[in-house]
């Protein structure tokens, strides 16, 4: 069976969606090759940036753990015929879509000159936690429903001008938050584990199915895996809660 290998050129946010990512497509018999090139709070212009100067500033993720390794994004471009490079914005700037100009049209256009047979793809970051501590918060009121709103016109307009099909975890987010046992405002659990990133086993396990219902056109809803605990000792997965979730991810994304 041909290995199917992913390439995330992002940041945290996509340190949490590629997570789980490999063992949901283990658990169905798909062999995949998961690489997340991080810089926390990496923005698509510093990625430019970055692009221009070669800078090796990257540190190279695969199946969701350290290489201990950093390279340059044309390193990484470089060593595998991917089928699929995703990247996204930075969330502070997500909502802000002249954030985004020109430099996603120019990353683009070097993804497709290095990896010409590439799926390109724009992961949608979600919304901040109602209540969240983050400095730029602000930018959008500290209201949670505006920075969606935003966020989600600012993907959609740059996935229109790089013709790039959008992975939808802004929106499975934003869906899961209005149902049980999730609804945080009223004493449900919240999503996020600081205010903006992802929980570790339900947050992350949100982001991971929802690409591989994308990328592999699969229905999460027949996928066996359950998502380990290991990062919230204590923590039992409420099969429930993991089925809400996945409910979730195959309405958005079917």
């Amino acid at each position: 069976m041909k290995q199917v290998k992913i390439l995330a050129i992002g940041n945290s946010f996509s340190e949490d969606a590629t997570h789980y990512l490999h063992k949901i497509a283990k658990a169905d018999g798909v062999d995949v090759k998961v690489v997340n090139l991080y810089i926390g709070g990496c923005s698509i212009e510093t990625h430019w940036h970055n692009i221009e100067s070669d800078a090796k500033l990257y540190l190279y993720e695969r199946d969701g753990k350290s290489t201990e390794q950093y390279v340059s994004i044309k390193d990484a471009l470089k060593e595998e015929k991917w089928d699929f490079v995703i990247t996204q914005q930075a969330s502070p700037d997500s909502g802000i879509a002249e954030t985004y100009y020109p430099y996603i049209n120019q990353l683009f256009n070097y993804i497709k000159e290095q990896a010409p047979n590439a799926k390109r793809l724009l992961h949608q970051t979600w919304a901040y936690e109602t209540g969240s501590k983050h400095d730029c918060f602000g930018r959008y009121h500290n209201n949670q429903k505006e920075m969606y709103q935003r966020l989600c016109e600012a993907y959609i307009g740059a996935a229109g001008k790089v013709e790039a099909q959008i992975i939808p975890c802004g929106d499975v987010v934003q869906e899961v938050r209005g149902k049980e046992p999730f609804i945080y405002e009223k004493g449900g659990m919240s999503l996020c584990r600081d205010g903006f990133h992802m929980t570790y086993v339900y947050g992350r396990y949100i982001l991971a199915a929802t690409w591989y219902e994308v990328l592999f056109r699969k229905n999460i809803m027949d996928n066996t895996y359950i998502p380990e605990t290991v990062f919230a000792p204590g923590q039992v997965v409420d099969l429930y809660a993991l089925n809400v979730i996945k409910e979730s991810v195959h309405h958005i994304c079917s």
